[in-house]
């Protein structure tokens, strides 16, 4: 049975050490990645894309680049996840496709590209500041697919503890076009999960009247 988000949110925790024996279903892993998928971004650019990793001896080879950690090896599916770079940039002539994906005036499309081109006038000048944006907004991605899972009694750890151009590297990324934002291994807790510690509400929520 699912779980409500509300025990899912209970429910999710960094797992230290997944279960090698116990694997994720087709239907669930879909389930999990069409959260992703399907997921908000600035100007609906989806500057996002999910290697789902479960060779184990690629598995290997990258989890020295990521600080030995050993949920590297022992999770069921291992998502990399990765930032566009190329895509995002006008004259890749992608961000017109994905403008162009509903219905609208040709003096609708213009502003609109006027709109993005100039407000990301400085984000879309270098590879480095669009890895800075579009590695942020894979984050939606990511809190989306974590929560997703855990309504499945499937547990998540995100990873930013890597060395990226090793593991760039090991996957033989093209890093014009995508570029390594976040490490995202997916499994079943085989220890007991740890006490959930947060600040209290009052402390991170302030109302403005």
């Amino acid at each position: 049975m699912n779980k409500t988000f509300e025990e899912a949110m209970n429910f999710r925790h960094a797992c230290k050490v997944f279960d090698e024996d116990k694997k994720i279903s087709d239907k669930d892993i879909k389930f999990i990645l069409e959260a992703g998928q399907k997921s908000p971004s600035s100007f609906g650019m989806e500057p996002w894309k999910f290697l789902v990793i479960t060779n184990e001896e690629l598995k290997a080879k990258i989890r020295p680049a990521c600080w030995n950690q050993v949920q590297v090896t022992s999770c069921s599916h291992l998502v990399i996840v990765l930032a566009a770079i190329e895509s995002v940039k006008v004259e890749s002539g992608l961000p017109q496709k994905r403008f162009k994906r509903r219905e609208m005036t040709q003096e609708l499309f213009d502003f609109y590209m006027n709109l993005y081109s100039g407000h990301l006038k400085e984000t879309l000048s270098s590879d480095k500041n669009i890895y800075s944006w579009t590695s942020k907004q894979t984050y939606i991605a990511v809190g989306n697919m974590m929560t997703a899972a855990a309504t499945l009694g499937i547990d998540s750890c995100p990873i930013e503890g890597f060395e990226k151009e090793k593991v760039e590297k090991i996957l033989g990324l093209d890093i014009s076009q995508y570029q390594l934002s976040l490490v995202l291994p997916f499994g079943y807790r085989i220890n007991e999960q740890s006490s959930q510690l947060r600040l209290d509400y009052d402390e991170v929520v302030e109302f403005i009247k």
